[in-house]
Formats: C-alpha cells, sequence, structure tokens
C-alpha cells in the first residue's frame, strides 16, 4: 500500500498492481503479521482519522511532509480476523461499484465530446456568424478598493465560481453596485458565463447561470453571453462547451505570463455556426440529453463515494 507523504492533506493512496521501486516521498507500508489481513490495510489508510493524523504530524510550509516516527504512532481498533474479513469484502464490493461507474461516467463524457466534435468540427462557412452577432457580449466589472463599501452591496460572481457545467456559490463575494452599473452587470437566469482569464487548458470554461443568486452580478474575470433572436441559450452553451473542450478558446486567448485572456473582443469576434433553426433545436435537444445523463451518472458516483466513505468511518 502506497501514501505520498508530501502534502499529504492531497490524500494520495494507491494498492501497488505490479512491482516496482518508489521515490523517497513514499511510503509502503504491508502487513507486519497475520493479524491484519493485507485486503483490510488499504482502507484504514482511507479513514478520515488517519488523513487527519497525517496532515497534524506533517512539518513544513511550502511542501509539508509527514514523518514516520508519528505515523508510527497511529492508533486504530483492530477486529478479529473473521471480522476483518467481512469487512474487507463489504468495501472491496463498493470499491468495484466505484469503479464501474466511474468508468461509465468517464465513456459518457467522451461520448458527449464526441457529439460535439461531430456537429462542430466541420461548419459550412456560409451558416456562421460571429459570436457578437447571435447574441450580448458583456465582460463584466472591474473590482476596486472604491467599490468595497457602500450601501448597494450585492453578490457577484468570479472565476473561482465558475466551473465545467456547473457554478460553486459556496465563496460568493460583494461589492457595492449603483443602480446604473447594477442594470448593466445584474445577471438573468439563462446568461452563460465564461471565464475570461484563467490557465491556456481551462479558459472559456463556462456554465449556464441558473438564478440561484438573486441580484447576482459579475466580475471582469468573467465574460457574459446572452441569446438573442438567432440562437438558444442551449445551442450557443453546446458551442461554447466544443470550443473549450477542443482547444479553440485556447487558441485565440492571449497569454501573459501563467494567464491566458480570452478577451470579449476576440470571443464576440469568433465565428459560431448557425444551421437552420430546426437543426439547431435538434443539437441543443440531443447535447442536453447527454448532459443529463452524464449529470446522473456524476451524482450517482458520488453516492458511491459517499457510501464508502461512511462505512469506512463507521467501522474504523
Amino acid at each position: 500500500m502506497l501514501f505520498g507523504k508530501r502534502r499529504a492533506y492531497q490524500r494520495k493512496v494507491a494498492v501497488a498492481e505490479f512491482d516496482a521501486v518508489v521515490s523517497g516521498d513514499i511510503y509502503v507500508f504491508a502487513p507486519r503479521d497475520d493479524r491484519l489481513l493485507p485486503e483490510l490495510l488499504p482502507f484504514i489508510f482511507l479513514s478520515e482519522r488517519y488523513f487527519q493524523y497525517a496532515v497534524e504530524t506533517s512539518a513544513g510550509s511550502l511542501s509539508p511532509r509527514t514523518r514516520w516516527k508519528h505515523l508510527a504512532k497511529f492508533e486504530f481498533d483492530l477486529p478479529p480476523l473473521d471480522q476483518q474479513r467481512c469487512i474487507a469484502e463489504v468495501l472491496w464490493a463498493v470499491d468495484e461499484a466505484y469503479c464501474e461507474a466511474a468508468d461509465m461516467t468517464e465513456k459518457s463524457a467522451m461520448f458527449r465530446r464526441s457529439y460535439l466534435h461531430s456537429v462542430f468540427a466541420n461548419p459550412n462557412g456560409n451558416d456562421c456568424l460571429p459570436i457578437r452577432g447571435t447574441g450580448f457580449v458583456q465582460l463584466g466589472r472591474q473590482r476596486s478598493p472604491k467599490h468595497q463599501t457602500g450601501i448597494m452591496a450585492k453578490p457577484y460572481l468570479r472565476v473561482a465560481n465558475v466551473f465545467d457545467a456547473y457554478f460553486d456559490y459556496n465563496d460568493v463575494l460583494k461589492m457595492d453596485f449603483d443602480k446604473r452599473d447594477f442594470e448593466t452587470y445584474c445577471l438573468q437566469k439563462g446568461d452563460i458565463l465564461l471565464n475570461e482569464g484563467q490557465s491556456r487548458e481551462l479558459v472559456g470554461r463556462c456554465a449556464i447561470f441558473d438564478g440561484a443568486i438573486e441580484d447576482c452580478c459579475f466580475q471582469n474575470t468573467l465574460i457574459r453571453y446572452r441569446a438573442g433572436g438567432k440562437v438558444l441559450t442551449e445551442y450557443a452553451y453546446a458551442y461554447f462547451q466544443y470550443c473549450f473542450n477542443f482547444g479553440v478558446f485556447a487558441a485565440v486567448a492571449s497569454q501573459t505570463t501563467s494567464v491566458a485572456h480570452l478577451g470579449a473582443d476576440r470571443f464576440g469576434a469568433l465565428l459560431m455556426p448557425v444551421p437552420p433553426k430546426e437543426e439547431r433545436g435538434k443539437i441543443a435537444h440531443e447535447y442536453r440529453r447527454l448532459c443529463q445523463t452524464e449529470f446522473c451518472l456524476i451524482r450517482h458516483l458520488k453516492k458511491i463515494q459517499d457510501f464508502q466513505k461512511n462505512i469506512i468511518e463507521s467501522l474504523m
């Protein structure tokens, strides 16, 4: 059983399936005698108690490491062998279910990307319009000290809140928007937000705003696209997902140090295929269906993961 001793909070645990040598940043664990089943060992080191102990006993600032002299003192309950065997059978069965669900989820994501490629990779040049010609493109408002205080504080989203196909609302900040700015930067349900500046492989990552936060605005690290009358929001979103997954946004972004900037002008100038209305509706419908399937698999995967974690915590 392998455990990465550097940055223990990253929870790097693996079972070696082949003979090899390891670096000095990896601890190798094996049962000392027949009191502990090898099949149970990995799950002991996946328990929350172990990770908390490993993190608390780590030393160092930039690259903290936990030491063997501390890990050697970690204690846990060790049931009789027959109970260990039963516990291990249950946990490995759950792990097998997790691996199968993870494989299905990965295949679903691959199929979704393949569909995007089949639809958008070879557009008819005569049926293309600049993105700004299909909807309204707006860069968010810049954050500055003068906007940090005021009587009209509103929540706003930034890069840290926008992920691939979803939002994280756990860390939403506020700043002051007067009436005019609020009208300009206020989000509506159905707006698409794209990361304007990020690493090259993540620039243009986007999601459709679901209206979960009322009176919410957005920062200039994000670009807002609001569909006009020519395309549906879901169709535009499918095209943006193609551009994100197949490097179109990365190719047009400018690079400054480690950050790539998509830019509202470059984004708005990109050509979007605009086939007949019936075909656009079909693409939007099919892509929505593929996304729903993938989201269901992701939720199922998370449930299995939580179930495994609860079993480990209750038994360990």
